[in-house]
């Protein structure tokens, strides 16, 4: 058998060489390592069988190096770098195959609601003559970022109002009235006594344990919660039911808690809000009460908190009494009012400014 010819790296640049040099000397890759060097021995005129022996490697894989150094420059290199053959599925195949993925079944004439690799293999096959298995759908579905995903519900507002109720929302959150005070109310609960799940640090296989209930005897109570967007504290009061009664009783507190001055209430459309008893006493006394759109009450800047609220004083606890959950609740909310800042830029170029933004989730 006749010998191959010699193969030798193409010249280089003084700075490219330094490079090099530098990457057989930082780099802590075995295989980046491995392929520095078999470049720079060749630049220093040893050929392939020395190489070969310098590195106990074979003459083919320091063959193989060389050119693709010499095609590609410092990206063979790398230990990912593969100049295997081209891949089975170009562009267009891979285009189909995201595109019928992520369509409806049913509005392509087939009896079923979502698809499987199988599935959706098979109809390739069928309809598009595109030869594929299910690991190379799935394959081509991942590196195009399209993963498997339980479908979510949304509720639209129906609201006839719904443009110009949020634009009163946003113009308080956006620029308080000069002449008043704006508090955004809400009702959280009910509040019963139950082991509630949560999450924590645990050594592994050994989470916490909660009991189970079936029964519970105890009742519920309600909270009503304010929040000052001047501050960001938090007012709150806990009372057995929330009818129009209780809710007006909380509007007299929020007065007398702060006498001066108009108070703008930003609430949902909750009925006691819009009892005549309720409007009326508030129209006599300095309030206004603002709605948020049917269907809307993302818009209520009290719903974080009280996403926050139950994160820390509810999930994962199991409260023996009431007095021992308002009590925990209530610790909380001294904690929070500690921390607090004025609430400002609320979804600031969010897509929920658009009027006919539609939620994500039920």
């Amino acid at each position: 058998m006749a010998r191959q010819p010699e193969v030798f790296v193409r010249d280089l640049s003084p700075e490219q060489a330094q490079r090099l040099v530098k990457i057989t000397r930082s780099t802590r890759d075995r295989v980046r390592l491995r392929r520095a060097g078999v470049v720079l021995a060749s630049v220093q005129g040893r050929s392939a069988s020395e190489i070969a022996t310098m590195f106990a490697a074979t003459e083919n894989y320091v063959r193989e190096v060389i050119h693709a150094f010499n095609d590609s420059g410092f990206a063979a290199l790398d230990p990912k770098w593969s100049g295997g053959r081209p891949p089975k599925f170009g562009p267009v195949a891979r285009d189909l195959v995201c595109r019928i993925g992520r369509s409806d079944p049913q509005g392509l004439g087939l009896p079923f609601t979502g698809w499987s690799l199988t599935k959706l293999a098979a109809y390739l096959r069928q309809r598009h003559r595109l030869i594929i298995s299910t690991e190379s759908v799935r394959r081509i579905l991942h590196e195009a970022g399209i993963s498997w995903q339980r479908t979510k519900t949304w509720k639209a507002s129906k609201d006839p109002e719904f443009a110009v109720k949020m634009t009163r929302v946003l113009a308080l959150y956006d620029h308080p009235p000069a002449d008043g005070r704006v508090l955004c109310v809400d009702e959280f609960g009910p509040l019963n006594l139950q082991p509630r799940p949560g999450h924590g640090w645990f050594r592994r296989t050994h989470p916490a344990r909660r009991r189970a209930t079936y029964t519970r005897h105890a009742g519920i109570r309600q909270m009503f919660a304010a929040q000052d967007l001047a501050t960001g504290q938090l007012f709150y009061r806990f009372r057995d039911r929330k009818r129009w009664p209780e809710f007006l009783d909380f509007c007299k507190q929020l007065r007398r808690r702060y006498p001066a001055g108009k108070l703008y209430l930003i609430c949902d459309n909750y009925g006691p809000h819009g009892k005549a008893e309720v409007t009326t006493w508030c129209t006599a006394h300095g309030i206004e009460l603002v709605y948020t759109p049917k269907n809307a009450s993302w818009l209520n800047w009290i719903e974080c908190e009280f996403t926050a609220l139950r994160y820390f004083t509810l999930d994962g606890s199991d409260y023996p009494t009431h007095a021992a959950q308002e009590a925990a609740i209530a610790s909380y909310i001294r904690w929070h009012n500690r921390h607090c800042h004025p609430k400002r830029h609320f979804a600031i170029n969010s897509k929920i400014r658009r009027p006919d933004y539609l939620p994500n989730v039920a």
